[in-house]
């Protein structure tokens, strides 16, 4: 440690000197310093890392100081939702994922599309498209990836003589493989006469929410929700009433967990870690409490649908330059944002923590990442998911959609509707979220 430490302060020297000969600013020096209000969500020990690595950037650039702005994740959304109907919204900020589209359509972030063309070598970065708008304009670049493979419980698939699931399955497969792991109270597997799926000790796919849940099969059986141009609901079609119906079948035998069942739980993302369940659809960050509670486990890539198809729903968590903010504070966030992606030290010291896929592939692509030691084993299929990976058809009012979508699935879901009913409703319901902004 005590080496590396060295080598990075030699970097750090390295740097300033470069800067000092470039004609930038030392101790003596009276050059303009440009401050800028960085906002981001607080994640418990990422908050450290972060700050760490404002306080290198600082130092590697002399005339520009970083004030931040964060609060937990729900607290620091609702007022900088407010901030920037005031007009005063931190000047770069971290927004989750599924929010660019909607700051991008609302007139808050600011159109990177030059700089990142100008700055930015595509080819080097995961994510970057996953921010470009239907208008083809980039509104913000990625601070780390957290993309959806399927995750399996070694134990539990051993205990039952199941082959571990792998590239050749199909969703089919996952719920006969499902059955043989799903257990109720008296012992009996969900493939087993007696069984009974009203009380389930052991369930083979924990299944929560459009991001690890329906929309992946949604996407996989070639459904979705909205169209290319993310005006359109798509959602009554042949391709997902299959989706759902394959859904509504795995929950009522008792194989897949359904809305009621996750009330049992702390929380809905609990099944997986608390080994109650053998298999999860999961985005990279749940590599965490898996690892926490000491599961025997590993991930591969997500199930292929009836044709083939294959969709691992991705969300990039990505940094916006505001676009009230002035040209030098704008200049001043896009150096940080260069900074972040760019340079192999911070990519490796936030790929450290574990949170997320690294944004640069050089550093994703390294033994830091792939072969850290930690779990899951097979970190590359995450990677590999890049191929067929797709965002969950975000737009300016994708919090809207996705609650009348998600209402009406969980009717469907809880034998509360049938499936065509719950789809000709969602499909109407979601129209009229689209319509009310779009057709203003």
């Amino acid at each position: 440690m005590a080496v590396l430490l060295g080598v990075f302060m030699l970097i750090l020297s390295g740097c300033s000197q470069k800067t000092n000969q470039e004609g930038g600013s030392d101790s003596g020096s009276s050059s303009k310093t440009t401050e800028i209000t960085l906002g981001f969500y607080s994640s418990g020990s990422a908050d450290k890392k972060m700050n760490e690595i404002i306080a290198q950037f600082e130092k590697e650039h002399p005339n520009i100081k970083i004030k931040t702005q964060n609060a937990p994740y729900q607290q620091f959304f609702q007022k900088l939702d407010t901030q920037i109907a005031g007009g005063n919204a931190p000047d770069v900020w971290l927004s989750d994922g599924v929010f660019v589209q909607k700051y991008a359509e609302r007139g808050a972030a600011k159109d990177l599309t030059e700089l990142i063309n100008k700055d930015l070598n595509k080819d080097d970065y995961y994510g970057l498209d996953f921010n470009k708008g239907p208008e083809g304009k980039y509104w913000a670049v990625p601070q780390g990836i957290q993309i959806a493979a399927l995750f399996y419980n070694k134990d539990m698939f051993d205990k039952a003589g199941v082959d571990y699931p792998d590239e050749s399955w199909t969703w089919e497969d996952l719920k006969k493989a499902g059955a043989k792991l799903t257990i109720d109270t008296s012992g009996k597997t969900a493939d087993e006469s007696g069984f009974n799926a009203s009380s389930v000790n052991q369930y083979g796919l924990t299944f929560f929410n459009i991001t690890e849940g329906w929309m992946t099969v949604l996407k996989s059986y070639g459904g979705g929700v909205l169209g290319d141009d993310l005006k359109k609901s798509i959602v009554d079609s042949p391709e997902n009433k299959e989706a759902v119906n394959y859904i509504v079948d795995g929950m009522e035998r008792g194989i897949f967990t359904d809305p009621s069942d996750l009330q049992a739980f702390q929380s809905p993302m609990s099944p997986f870690p608390s080994q109650t369940a053998a298999m999860r659809i999961g985005i990279y960050a749940r590599v965490l409490a898996a690892n926490e509670t000491g599961v025997n486990y590993d991930v591969t890539v997500l199930p292929k649908g009836p044709d083939g198809k294959r969709f691992s729903p991705v969300i990039a968590n990505s940094w916006i330059i505001s676009n009230k903010t002035s040209d030098e504070k704008a200049k001043a966030a896009w150096e940080w944002i260069k900074y972040w992606v760019s340079e192999d030290d911070v990519q490796k010291q936030w790929a450290e923590l574990g949170e997320a896929v690294p944004v640069k592939k050089s550093v994703a692509n390294s033994d830091l990442f792939l072969n850290s030691g930690d779990k899951p084993k097979n970190k590359q299929a995450f990677l590999d998911s890049f191929d067929f990976a797709g965002t969950l058809d975000v737009n300016a009012v994708w919090s809207e959609w996705v609650k009348v979508m998600g209402d009406n699935l969980n009717r469907a879901f809880l034998n509360e509707t049938t499936v065509d009913k719950a789809l000709e409703n969602a499909d109407k319901e979601v129209q009229d979220v689209l319509d009310e902004f779009y057709n203003k």
